[in-house]
Order: structure tokens, then sequence, then C-alpha cells
């Protein structure tokens, strides 16, 4: 299947500002590009494009007061399956887990493994099957413990808030479970990308940015997601780290206002597309 992503994201500044973003489609899945990302800002500037610790394809732009536009569009190739299900997947021991995952078993910006949720997460569900079914009962839980809100969106808030205030958006519930996870000794990290309405009910909301999570099970990381709780078509990965704050659609180092933001996730016709 053929996916069509892009964005318009327009930013007003005060004063001269320095702007980190993570909007380029990540390097695992550049392969699947129809053609290249028709990536641009407006006004045109040069821009410096790194690859970060995380192996995400990121930018550095230095801009002048006004309204900044970044604009993107591209069509990606997609197998169209399912995220993959593997219910006997098994937890590792730490001990045992390759050195790079344990990164994602640490505290970071918004994830308090150091916190209350520790007790909370060992009283909660230690008596649940190591592996994908604790992940899972991890998973259940958030996606019912967090009414989903757009309007109650925030932008600092962490896993524990997101646990004692029970609202949020998708990125909340992700730090939550993330959280958990780690709390159980389970390697997971925070993933953001496209995931459109395929193969689901059209959701009346305006198309965002998603976020989930992958934990690392049987010796593989696999994606869940706490907010649909459901395996999904079409995710298209931008960016991943060990929380919200390593992966920003836009940083800037100043001040600023969003003035608009549009986001496009459609499954297009190969026919028409071609044609």
């Amino acid at each position: 299947m053929l996916i069509r992503i892009g964005y318009d994201i327009a930013l007003r500044l005060p004063a001269p500002t320095t702007i980190v973003y993570v909007l380029h489609i990540h390097p695992s899945r550049a392969g699947d590009l129809l053609k290249s990302e028709n990536f641009r800002t407006e006004p045109e500037l040069p821009v410096e494009e790194y690859v970060d610790g995380f192996g995400n394809l990121c930018g550095r732009i230095n801009c002048p007061p006004g309204v900044i536009r970044f604009l993107n569009d591209a069509i990606v190739r997609d197998p169209g399956e399912l995220d993959a299900y593997v219910p006997d997947a098994p937890q590792h021991e730490v001990g045992d887990l390759p050195v790079e995952t344990l990164a994602f078993l640490l505290p970071s910006r918004y994830c308090e493994v150091d916190s209350e949720l520790m007790d909370f997460a060992w009283q909660t569900f230690a008596g649940t099957p190591p592996g994908w079914p604790r992940v899972q009962a991890i998973c259940d839980f958030a996606h019912n413990h967090i009414r989903f809100d757009y309007l109650q969106a925030r932008a600092n808030r962490t896993a524990l808030e997101g646990f004692r205030e029970r609202v949020g958006v998708c990125r909340d519930l992700t730090h939550l479970v993330v959280t958990l996870c780690r709390c159980l000794n389970i390697p997971a990290r925070y993933a953001t990308g496209y995931l459109g309405d395929i193969g689901v009910p059209p959701d009346p909301q305006p198309m965002d940015f998603s976020a989930w999570m992958e934990v690392y099970l049987g010796s593989h990381w696999h994606t869940f997601d706490a907010r649909h709780n459901r395996r999904r078509i079409g995710r298209v990965l931008i960016g991943r780290g060990r929380d919200a704050g390593d992966v920003p659609i836009t940083m800037a180092f100043g001040r600023n206002l969003l003035e608009h933001f549009k986001v496009i996730t459609d499954e297009v016709n190969p026919a028409v597309e071609g044609s």
C-alpha cells in the first residue's frame, strides 16, 4: 500500500531564534519512500542536518524574526500489515540484556522510574506472566486509567503526573507505559510518527502526529500502543528515544507561538498515484 505523509507547521518568532527539529521520516524507513521527501521551509533558509545519538535524522535552523513554516510531503510504501503479535516473546533478565538496551531501563525527563510508580508497578503487575502478557497488561491499565482528551494536552506533563491526573493525550499514555515497563526491568523506548486512520473508522479529530512505544522482548523491539490499545496498520516512524524530550517535532530556543499545524496521513490509490 501507499501512504501520503506531510505537514504544514508555522511558528511566529519575535526575535532571531534557533530551532532544532525532528521532522524527517526515520532513516530506517527512508528506503520505503517513493521519492525523496519534499521538505522545505518558508522563508527558505540554510538547514544543518545531522543524525542524533538515537539514530534520528534531525535538523538545526537559524531563523529571523517573523513566521517560519516547515512543509513536507512524500509517499511511503508500506506492507499494510498489522503490528506484529508475538505473545510468547519472553522477558530477559537484566544481566542478559544487550548493553545498548540498558539506557531504556533508566529514569528520563518524562519517565520517573525512581518514583511512587516503582512500588505501584510491582504491586500491580508482578503477578502477571512476564514478557508479552505483562506488557499488554500495562497497556490495558494505562488505556483505561488515562482519559484521552486533546483539550487537556500539556507539553510538560510527566508519567507520574499523568498517572495522578488521569487525563492526557497519546504521549502521556506512552510515557506511563514506558515508565511502568522500566520499573519492571523491561526496556522501553518512546516512538513518534505518522499513524493514519487506515483499517479503522475515521477519527473526527484533526490529524496529528502519534506516539507509541517499543518494548524489548525476545531479542527484538516490538510495538505497543496504549492510546489505541489495538494492532494498527500503517505506522510511519519519525523518531525514537528515551521519551518525548528526545524527539521534539520542533524545539525553539526562544519565545515562539504556534500559528498553524496540519498533518497529513492518508492511504492513496497506487493506480491514481502512478497515473
